[in-house]
């Protein structure tokens, strides 16, 4: 099995941890990835779901004996030897104020340092208006983060994480605050604390604000890239597993993108689209045609259900269908001269939670 058939495969499926495995534990609940561990194949750092349902009826086991160094097995024998990151040194510290680093930023895949800003939600505790595949109080209410980070605490882990640990690119999200900007004000204050203290590419992640006028002010506070996630596209779709962010219509998305590549520039702009939701694969992909002609990378990742949210049972997509939307998207990228690579930050640039950078060449 090829590298590419082998990631998708383990995305899709999940992987099943039969004894404590070396290396950075993966992570329960939160804005995701959630329910992850990373792992490396043959040179590629990937998340792969491991605390989820449908992992523990995975087909794949990681496991290390003895005779044989970490490796993935399937029926038994054994496919090809893992790597698994190890647990960054910055968990081990704590900030001037007392928490510790991990709780203010974690280590995804290999070198990618990321933090939710603001660990709540207008949406999330109101079922009316949720969505359906969201965790993103669940570290919260476990106590394995705080609900603000403050502008110095980001700076400080965000410094020590390059220092100690090489990381080279930081991702900030966070959940919708009922304000107008969705997020973009803090995301910016946030953002020139950071930059004041380490030379460090920032991808910011919100919802599109009402005024444009702040993707100017977010550039200019220090941030390299902007997430603007859709997750679904279909309008039946949107309303059903998402119901309060489908009040924001897919005109002011992409008005968003416009604005937002103008700012940027091209290929800096990036969305999540989750296959796996309902969204049929030519919808899918007729949407990242459309995206990737406006400059925008769509970073087409396997929906994974994760534990205690409504979707928790729901299927995760079957690997023959990420396969081909791989293919068909990776074949627009190619030929719009788009790559993941190419993005100074951000979750496309890190492109562990999907295959699709693999498909690009």
């Amino acid at each position: 099995m090829n590298k590419q058939r082998l990631i998708t495969e383990l995305q899709s499926n999940g992987l099943r941890l039969v004894e404590s495995t070396p290396g950075a534990s993966g992570r329960r609940g939160g804005a995701g990835p959630s329910d992850h561990r990373a792992i490396t194949i043959d040179g590629t750092t990937v998340m792969v779901p491991v605390y989820t349902h449908s992992a523990a009826h995975s087909p794949y086991t990681l496991r290390a004996t003895a005779a044989s160094p970490l490796h993935l097995e399937s029926a038994g024998k054994a496919i090809i030897p893992i790597d698994v990151p190890n647990a960054p040194q910055f968990y081990g510290l704590t900030t001037a104020d007392g928490i510790p680093y991990s709780k203010i930023a974690l280590l995804h895949g290999r070198d990618v340092l990321a933090t939710t800003v603001q660990q709540t939600c207008m949406r999330y505790r109101d079922p009316a208006t949720a969505c359906q595949f969201c965790a993103i109080e669940k570290s919260l209410d476990a106590g394995r983060t705080i609900a603000r980070k403050t502008p110095q605490q980001l700076a400080e882990v965000a410094e020590a994480a390059v220092r100690l640990d090489g990381v080279t690119h930081m991702i900030m999200t966070t959940g919708t605050p009922n304000t107008s900007d969705r997020g973009a004000a803090y995301l910016t204050e946030c953002a020139t604390a950071i930059r004041q203290r380490v030379n460090l590419p920032i991808q910011a992640q919100c919802e599109p604000p009402d005024d444009f006028s702040w993707f100017s002010r977010m550039q200019a506070a220090g941030i390299d890239s902007l997430g603007m996630h859709l997750e679904a596209v279909d309008p039946e779709v949107r309303a059903r597993i998402m119901p309060g962010k489908a009040e924001v219509p897919l005109t002011v998305y992409y008005q968003a993108f416009e604005a937002a590549v103008k700012v940027f520039g091209w290929g800096q702009v990036s969305t999540y689209l989750l296959a796996g939701l309902g969204d049929s694969l030519e919808t899918l992909v007729e949407a990242s045609d459309r995206l990737i002609q406006m400059g925008v990378y769509p970073f087409v990742v396997p929906f994974v259900p994760i534990g205690e949210t409504p979707l928790s049972h729901h299927p995760a997509p079957s690997s023959e269908f990420m396969f081909t939307l791989y293919q068909r998207v990776g074949t627009l990228l190619k030929q719009a001269g788009m790559a993941a690579a190419d993005m100074k930050a951000g979750c496309a640039k890190c492109g562990a939670c999907s295959a699709l950078s693999t498909f690009e060449g």
